[in-house]
């Protein structure tokens, strides 16, 4: 049996702790690899400590996905990426080179890194190289005013979208 290296893309947002859950009961194996990757946005200051601030905080935040595999999975493969890129996805894009992930997932929000590359990249599905896992939560039916505001805050979707998501799964949570 070949080892595959599943990265998760650590954000600090609940439905990115529930896509680490998914992988954890949906696609690890036994001997599988799990990258915890955390990306932090670069500061337009050269200021060090404000970058070690933002290092450490990314450092805590993958410690406490790491603590999520611990509790429910013993003896799991996991390792720990913390950098800083930019907001497009480039590094995450480099990174899974990078690491030779099999599968990339992500917790899918309205900010997600997703949206930006599929925006910048005319086929995402090249550019990442692996299997592409996009984990969102299901909808809460909201009562008729709160739905009105998520609608207005949340980027249309229309025919006119150019975006490449054949190769990415959105598989809803159960």
């Amino acid at each position: 049996m070949d080892v595959r290296k599943i990265v998760v893309v650590v954000e600090d947002v609940d439905v990115s702790r529930k896509a680490l859950q998914w992988s954890l009961h949906n696609l690890l194996r036994y001997g599988d690899l799990l990258t915890l990757l955390h990306v932090f946005t670069a500061t337009k200051s050269r200021n060090k400590k404000k970058a070690r601030l933002l290092r450490l905080q990314g450092y805590q935040l993958a410690l406490s996905f790491k603590e999520i595999c611990n509790s429910n999975f013993f003896n799991t493969n996991i390792e720990m990426v913390v950098t800083e890129g930019d907001q497009e996805g480039r590094k995450i894009v480099a990174m899974v080179r990078e690491i030779g992930a099999s599968v990339l997932v992500v917790g899918l929000h309205h900010q997600s890194f997703l949206y930006r590359l599929a925006l910048g990249h005319d086929n995402i599905a090249s550019s990442l190289s692996c299997r592409v896992l996009a984990i969102k939560q299901p909808e809460l039916s909201p009562t008729p005013p709160l739905r009105a505001k998520t609608r207005e805050r949340l980027p249309p979707l229309d025919s006119s979208t150019t975006m490449d998501f054949s190769q990415i799964e959105i598989s809803g949570l159960q």
